[in-house]
């Protein structure tokens, strides 16, 4: 299980398609991309690059069908449905499929160190013209150990390529992987790191989530229906997805930073680099593993909605939907963190009312949560007849039964992310405001509006009747 099944899987699906077309890493590739996923078309792999006789793979999770394909699920689910199995998967940690260690593996194909390390090798793109330059690590995961617990951290950082042995890495505040490299900090020593680029989408996805106590190679088993198989990266010792497509091993020090950036974010938006350059925490690449022919896996951001945003509003939904079941909180029927929110900033729940004041549990609920508690700026709570990502009947709930003075509540301050760019540029960048939307109709009133709805008989003939019709 690995980034080429998921590809072959994909193509078996008619969502693939191998563009043969040379094409240049700088800014052809990301172009083609965005353009491609905003009509949600398939996903691309680039088998001929001007300089390089290695591919590029974009455009994973851009529609739900490829997630539902990359979660082994029936391809029609929708983003919430695919999010809820995953939920349901792993909302325990007993019972998880134990990740086995193997001793080689394709990762092991190649191995360079030494002068031949050279990250030219690789047909890194440029994404946006404003860019600060070549992008490596767009789909990554930076695997670290804490020193003190032992335990391992798969972080999703965007990697500058500063030059041919050197990676700037956005570790940004308050992450986990900033916590580690203050520890090594403390110890006087550099940190251990490999940056995985292209392995099977799951392990990816589940470095993304938060599953306290459990190792997201186990997740990834579990989720699968199959043991993942993981070895220890020769140089640094830590654990990498057998069948890799590339892993840099290397140090961080954490006490000498370099400029790194600016990137065009998932916001849409550069953020501050643009105007300043920000010193960020840097990966000496002392050793390259790598697979013969080896997919260099990659994702431009920009607006929504594309790869990355459908990717973010997965994993956010499945870790709020998770939390929100650890809660115990009644009636929650769906949740969606929108993609059309860059997957992050605004959520919608919907929920059976059982009592006075249930909606606006639910609102608080969610803004307590650690995936509601970062970043998140909009709560929106709806009744059980509509979906939680069903946009066109939620804006018909936030027309026709959401009173703007009854249902609002604002919060004055909460944790956000300094990539907002919403946020004073010359202010506090790591706290916003929130909005909770209560869209349910009351459910002390006693007389509720009544809806204009269809006849259930006269339906059910008309669906045995469809084809006759001609009506396509």
């Amino acid at each position: 299980m690995d980034l080429r099944y998921f590809i072959n899987q994909c193509a078996e699906a008619h969502e693939l398609k191998r563009v043969t077309t040379e094409v240049d890493w700088n800014l052809e590739i990301s172009h083609v991309s965005k353009l491609t996923e905003e009509k949600k078309g398939p996903a691309l792999l680039f088998e001929s690059i001007k300089g390089y006789d290695t591919p590029v793979f974009t455009g994973a999770f851009a529609t739900t069908k490829r997630l539902a394909i990359m979660l082994g699920l029936p391809h029609h689910l929708t983003l919430c449905e695919s999010a809820q199995q995953w939920m349901k998967k792993t909302i325990t940690s007993e019972g998880l499929i134990k990740a086995k260690e193997v001793k080689d593996g394709p990762v092991l194909e190649n191995v360079l160190s030494g002068g031949k390390v050279d990250l030219n090798m690789f047909p890194v793109p440029k994404f946006f013209p404003l860019d600060g330059g070549r992008y490596i690590g767009t789909m990554v995961s930076v695997v670290l150990r804490d020193p003190e617990t032992g335990e391992v951290n798969l972080g999703t950082y965007r990697m500058q390529m500063l030059d041919d042995k050197r990676c700037g890495v956005q570790i940004l505040p308050g992450k986990r992987g900033e916590r580690i490299m203050k520890k090594y900090a403390k110890l006087g020593k550099k940190m251990p790191a490999a940056a995985i680029i292209g392995c099977d989408p799951l392990i990816f996805m589940a470095g993304t989530l938060m599953h306290k106590g459990a190792s997201d190679f186990d997740i990834t088993g579990t989720v699968r229906g199959q043991q993942a198989e993981f070895l220890m990266a020769p140089l640094t010792g830590l654990p990498v997805p057998a069948g890799a497509e590339i892993v840099l091993e290397g140090e961080i020090d954490p006490n000498a930073f370099l400029p790194e950036g600016p990137f065009a974010e998932y916001t849409g938006y550069y953020t501050d680099e643009l105007h300043k350059p920000i010193p960020k925490p840097v990966l000496e690449v002392q050793q390259i593993l790598h697979r013969n022919n080896p997919i260099l896996w990659a994702t431009g951001q920009g607006r929504p909605v594309t790869d990355v945003h459908m990717l973010l509003a997965f994993t956010r939904t499945a870790t709020l939907w998770t939390e929100l079941e650890q809660m115990r909180i009644p009636g929650v029927q769906s949740v969606c963190v929108l993609p059309e929110s860059t997957g992050r900033f605004w959520s919608v729940v919907s929920l059976k009312q059982a009592y006075p004041g249930h909606s606006r549990q639910v609102a608080d609920a969610v803004m307590g949560s650690n995936t509601g508690s970062y970043g998140m700026k909009g709560i929106i709570t709806v009744d059980e007849d509509i979906a939680a990502d069903d946009l066109q009947r939620v804006f018909w709930a936030l027309s026709c039964r959401y009173d703007p003075m009854r249902g609002t509540e604002l919060i004055k301050r909460g944790r956000s992310t300094p990539l907002d760019p919403a946020l004073d540029p010359d202010g506090d960048k790591l706290t916003t405001s929130r909005i909770l939307m209560d869209a349910c109709i009351p459910y002390e009133w006693k007389q509720k509006p009544v809806e204009a709805r269809m006849d259930e008989e006269m339906l059910a003939k008309i669906r045995a009747r469809w084809h006759e019709y001609g009506i396509d």
